[in-house]
Order: structure tokens, then C-alpha cells, then sequence
């Protein structure tokens, strides 16, 4: 949908024709600067303007968006440019001050899945990072519909999706944390590991592996829960990131709990006695790529089995490579200084999505009395 916004074909020449990148900050002459900030001023109030528009449709009942002519397909669309606004700390704060984070959190009970998925995306987006929005959704009950999806969900996406707002909400969040822990979320990641899909094991371990980091109290919790016996079965997932993760959780378990240790497990066992050998026959950039994997593998050995693992005889826990890595990477000064107003994308975008886009429409938002 075409909309008026600043000149920024003629910001960006003004920028090119006023700095090389190599020269010295010289100071501005009072015309451009007033020409900058209104250009800049002009783009904020349109996205400003955009979302209010975009949450005047999220506050129109379904039956006359029906009306309309718009379809689900057509929401999520508007869902996916709204997230695009909301990378900046800024404007996830605003949309509450114009009304429109109580209908978004509305659309995590829509009756359509892929509404439902990509609100949870959208709320995700919101809270990552971001303390005040963090609290503005607790306060809003955005906890109860996440939760809800994430249980039980009948689309798996959605589940996941949830289950990623989830993440994002109670990170450096203690409230979020023990609202997530009094609701049975524990019982909950147990659940979603058992799952088939590999996506819903993936972010159920990362977020194990982060709450028992922070709270290592927990640990006795999860270990009644069963955990470590199914942490054992998938630390022989083919795919690397749960096989990774699982064995991250067992790791975290094993420095609190020693009622986790099951020195008889022989299937647990012959999974690390395999992991190793396949490890030991990697090739240099092979093993770069499993330097987390190797160190976990040779710890949780040495916790099971009272010994060293043959990865440290053979010299593979710690390559040379590794240390070399480590002196190279240059001290990360500069993010302990200043904070970027805007967060990093969660994920890279797929050949999937990019196909989405080239076949999404316009989202008719112009709605009739």
C-alpha cells in the first residue's frame, strides 16, 4: 500500500554530499539541520500515525473485518509490518500509550492459528530486551493467553511461538519468572519435550537451560519432574542444537543435583561412548563447530564416570585452535557503554519467508462506517 513519508531519497544524497566517511565532523549550517530533524521528525510521526492505524484494525470486531473482505492471511501481513515497527525499544513502548497492546494480546485467542502464532511473534518482538514493556504485558495478564497457547494449542506453531514470547518475557524478569513457575511451566517444558517437533524441543531447552542457570535452586523441582531421564534420551537427537541442549541441561543438573547421576544407565552411556567416537573422527573445521559439544560431553563423563573421557586424552576437550579463537576476539567494550534502541533480529529470515512476502497483498485497512 503506497503511503507519503519523507524524502529519503534526498536525505540520502544530502548524507553522501556531506560526509566521505573519512573527513571531520564539521558543523551544520542552521538550514540543514532544520531540513534533517524535520525529515527524521516527519518519519517517526508516520510510523506513529501506521501503528495507530494498524491498531484501529486490531480493534475492529471480526465479524466486520469479515465485512471488509479481510482474511486472516490479511492480518497476519499487518502483524508482520507491526513487528517491523516495534524493533525499536521506542515504538514497542508506544503501542501501548495508543492503545494498541491490550488487542494484540486480544488476537493470541483468535480462533485462526496463524493469528495466533504470529501475535505471540509480534509480543516476542515487544518484550525482548525491553523491562518496560516486559512489565506492561505482566500487568496487561499477557502471561495467562501465552501460557494457554503454549499448553494447549492444538497448531504446533503456535505453541512454539508462545512458547518464544514466553522466553523473551521472563528473561532478567524475576516477577515473570515465578509467574511462569507458580503456573506449572516446568511441567510444561516436560511436555514439549516429548514433542515431534524439532523447533518446540529446541526453544524448551534453551529456556531449561536459562532458568536453571538462574535459579539453580530449581534444580531439585525438575529432577522430580523426570527431566534428567528425558535429557538423557535426547542427547542422542540427530539434530545437533537439541543433542546440544540436552546435554547443556544435564550439565547444569549435575553441578546441584547428584541424585542425577545414574552411573547404571548403560543406553546413556553407549549415546556418550557414540558421541565420542564421532567427535574423534571430525576434521579441524568439524570440530571448531562442536568446541560447546566436546566440553560438555568430556564433563559430563568425568561427573558420571569418576574419569576422564578419551576426548581428553586424545586432546580434543580444548583445542589450540580454541584458545587462539578466544585471544583474537576483541573486548566487547562498547556494548557495556551504550545500548542500540533497537534489538536484534530473532532469527534470520528463511527462502520460505522471503517467498511469503513476495506473495503477500496489500493489507486493506481502509475500513466502511
Amino acid at each position: 500500500m503506497a503511503k507519503e513519508g519523507p524524502n529519503w531519497d534526498g536525505l540520502l544524497k544530502w548524507s553522501i554530499a556531506h560526509s566521505d566517511g573519512t573527513g571531520t565532523a564539521r558543523k551544520l549550517s542552521e538550514d540543514d539541520r532544520k531540513w534533517f530533524m524535520e525529515a527524521m521528525q516527519a518519519q517517526t510521526i508516520d510510523v506513529v500515525k501506521r501503528m495507530k492505524e494498524i491498531t484501529l484494525v486490531m480493534q475492529t470486531p471480526d465479524n466486520i473485518l469479515e465485512e471488509q473482505g479481510v482474511t486472516s492471511t490479511d492480518l497476519e501481513g499487518m502483524l508482520d509490518e507491526l513487528q517491523d515497527h516495534v524493533e525499536s525499544i521506542d515504538m514497542a513502548n508506544d503501542l501501548h500509550s495508543i492503545g494498541g497492546l491490550t488487542p494484540l494480546l486480544n488476537y493470541l485467542k483468535s480462533s485462526h492459528a496463524n493469528i495466533r502464532a504470529k501475535a505471540a511473534e509480534v509480543v516476542s518482538t515487544i518484550v525482548q530486551n525491553n523491562p518496560k514493556s516486559q512489565q506492561l504485558v505482566m500487568d496487561a495478564n499477557g502471561m495467562e493467553p501465552l501460557l494457554s497457547n503454549f499448553t494447549s494449542d492444538d497448531d504446533v506453531t503456535s505453541r512454539t511461538k508462545a512458547l518464544g514470547a514466553i522466553s523473551s518475557l521472563i528473561r532478567h524478569n524475576k516477577p515473570g519468572i515465578q509467574a511462569f513457575r507458580l503456573s506449572n511451566g516446568y511441567a510444561a517444558l516436560r511436555d514439549a519435550l516429548s514433542s515431534e517437533s524439532v523447533r518446540f524441543q529446541r526453544k524448551a531447552l534453551n529456556l531449561i537451560q536459562y532458568l536453571l542457570q538462574e535459579n539453580p535452586s530449581d534444580c531439585s523441582v525438575v529432577t522430580e519432574l523426570g527431566f534428567p531421564r528425558i535429557l538423557r534420551h535426547l542427547a542422542g537427537s540427530e539434530d545437533a542444537e537439541v543433542r546440544e541442549g540436552a546435554l547443556s541441561g544435564l550439565h547444569e543438573l549435575a553441578k546441584v543435583e547428584s541424585s542425577v547421576v545414574e552411573k547404571d544407565d548403560e543406553k546413556f552411556k553407549k549415546v556418550l561412548e557414540d558421541r565420542i567416537n564421532d567427535i574423534s573422527m571430525m576434521s579441524l573445521e568439524d570440530l571448531a563447530a562442536v568446541r560447546e559439544e566436546r566440553q560438555l560431553v568430556d564433563s559430563l563423563w568425568t561427573a558420571y564416570y569418576n574419569e576422564p573421557s578419551l576426548l581428553r586424552e586424545k586432546g580434543l576437550v580444548v583445542l589450540p585452535e580454541d584458545e587462539d579463537d578466544a585471544q583474537k576476539r576483541p573486548l566487547d567494550v562498547a556494548s557495556k557503554v551504550f545500548k542500540s534502541p533497537l534489538r536484534p533480529p530473532q532469527r534470520a529470515p528463511s527462502s520460505n519467508d522471503e517467498k511469503s512476502k513476495s506473495d503477500k497483498k496489500d493489507t486493506p485497512l481502509l475500513l466502511g462506517p
